[in-house]
């Protein structure tokens, strides 16, 4: 999944949704039900963007479709470590997007700045929908 971590690492928002599949489906590591569709999963990642501070790559794990992308970063003063769970389809985008996260102070942290996201999030997701 070379193409998305040097999107992510790039901060290209552009190239990120590029890598995702139309039935994509995303699990948060702080909301219960996942987000299916790429609109909505691009928006949640250019969320992700705005309040990720500090962040890189660490180490990336690859068995066949399925990739495990350990990342550490920094919300509003709390440092972050957690995980990207990839599966990728049969065309080599990703359908299957997972996030985990620690500890728990890093968790509540990001969970509050999205929260405080989620309002635009909606919007640009309606927007790319109705374009």
């Amino acid at each position: 999944m070379n193409a998305f971590r040097k999107a992510v690492e790039a901060r290209d928002t552009e190239a990120m949704a590029a890598c995702l599949a139309d039935d994509v489906v995303f699990t948060s590591p702080v909301a219960f039900a996942p987000y299916p569709g790429k609109p909505l999963t691009a928006a949640i990642l250019r969320g992700v963007m705005r309040v990720f501070e500090n962040f890189r790559y660490e180490r990336e794990i690859i068995d066949g479709p399925d990739h495990a992308l350990v990342f550490r970063t920094e919300v509003n003063g709390k440092e972050v470590q957690g995980c990207d769970f990839l599966h990728l389809d049969e065309n080599g985008l990703i359908d299957e997007f997972t996030v985990m996260v620690r500890p728990l102070s890093g968790a509540q942290a990001l969970s509050e700045a999205m929260a405080a996201q989620f309002e635009q999030i909606q919007a640009e997701a309606l927007e790319e929908l109705s374009s």
